[in-house]
């Protein structure tokens, strides 16, 4: 259940941010017309125009007087799951999986070589007692396998490398 202190990481053309969903819900937003808007911020009215968004809603094109921004937004899910080498907003290859937590590897699912689709299982990570079972998000093609079974890991610690 979302808490007002979820915590949204932005980029606007590069540049992060944080906010607090607290903060994000207080914004004075109206909706003139679909994909336009209307915003009082610090005592100053800007009108937004949606000129583009990808199909998540997470990544968009925004037009302030006349200038266009690149804005994408990461909940704690996305944040988790970018930490684990994922990529749910941008439809983006992924490249690696990461340990989303310390632990130990128990078993280790795919091979080299080997064709994986979205939901299949790549290995299992013993963490605190508990096996967490690490899914593929997508499909793709094992390149390397970075640890062994019986290694322990470090969180953010790169696990397996998809092609």
């Amino acid at each position: 259940m979302p808490g007002k202190n979820d915590l949204f990481k932005v980029t606007v053309n590069g540049f992060d941010f944080e906010i607090t969903r607290e903060k994000a819900e207080a914004i004075d937003l109206v909706t003139e017309s679909p994909g336009n808007f209307h915003l009082i911020q610090e005592h100053r009215s800007v009108k937004a125009k949606l000129v583009e968004a990808d199909r998540t809603g997470k990544n968009q094109t925004i037009e302030i007087d006349g200038e266009n921004y690149a804005v994408a937004i990461r909940d704690e899910l996305d944040q988790v799951l970018d930490q684990m080498g994922f990529d749910t907003a941008g439809g983006k290859h992924i490249k690696e999986i990461k340990a989303p937590m310390p632990g130990l590897v128990l078993e280790i699912a795919v091979a080299e070589g080997q064709s994986v689709l979205e939901g299949d299982k790549i290995l299992i990570l013993v963490a605190m007692k508990m096996e967490n079972s690490i899914m593929i998000h997508a499909d793709a093609t094992i390149k390397r396998i970075a640890v062994t079974v019986g290694q322990a890991v470090d969180k953010g610690q790169l696990l397996v490398e998809l092609d």
